[in-house]
């Protein structure tokens, strides 16, 4: 079970990172974040993402993976969350997005 700060991380993380995306993704690929998930302590978050088309998937993790620093940084600017989690982005497994319920 996860902590409520663990919960707020996550939170803050996805909304970030869809920002970010929003804003350096190219638009030949659809990269939509749909969650995140932070360990409890705070040190490691997880950034579920889906892409379309699908056969770009493994393209746009490779972006998202290079970009990552960058991404870093535009938290320290843009985000005040104190101790910055190392992040890492997933592909969100299929059937799993969920309807925000």
């Amino acid at each position: 079970m996860t902590s409520h700060r663990a919960d707020k991380l996550a939170t803050a993380l996805a909304h970030e990172a869809a920002a970010f995306l929003a804003r350096e993704a190219g638009s030949d690929t659809l990269i939509t974040v749909t969650r995140a998930v932070a360990d409890e302590r705070g040190g490691h978050a997880t950034i579920f993402v889906s892409v379309f088309p699908e056969t770009r998937a493994k393209a746009a993790l490779a972006f998202l993976e290079n970009r990552r620093a960058d991404f870093s940084e535009y938290l320290k600017a843009h985000a005040k969350l104190g101790p910055l989690p190392r992040i890492s982005f997933a592909l969100e497994p299929r059937g799993e997005i969920s309807s925000g319920s």
